[in-house]
């Protein structure tokens, strides 16, 4: 697992060669004791649950910064090193 950013108490990672369970790209999010998971490029929330208004935050970051999670994916599932992508601020 490796953290992409982190904003408003939110981590968001992604994992190396985690393209079996959910079969397309997608981050993973921490927030508090809660976790979720949610596909790129569309934002989908494919498990889990967060707070209505960190899920809207997080569906904006992937909108914004879909290229570079698109790469990172790739980067990830080839189990090389992804790069951090800037939070909002």
């Amino acid at each position: 697992m490796a953290i992409l950013s982190m904003f408003y108490g939110l981590i968001i990672s992604m994992f190396y060669g985690d393209n079996k369970q959910h079969k397309r790209p997608h981050i993973h999010v921490e927030y508090q004791n809660e976790e979720a998971v949610f596909s790129i490029p569309d934002g989908e929330l494919l498990c889990g649950s967060l707070p209505s208004k960190k899920v809207k935050l997080i569906q904006a970051w992937i909108i914004m910064h879909e290229e570079d999670l698109m790469a990172n994916w790739k980067l990830a599932t080839s189990e090389q090193n992804i790069f951090k992508i800037e939070p909002l601020k």
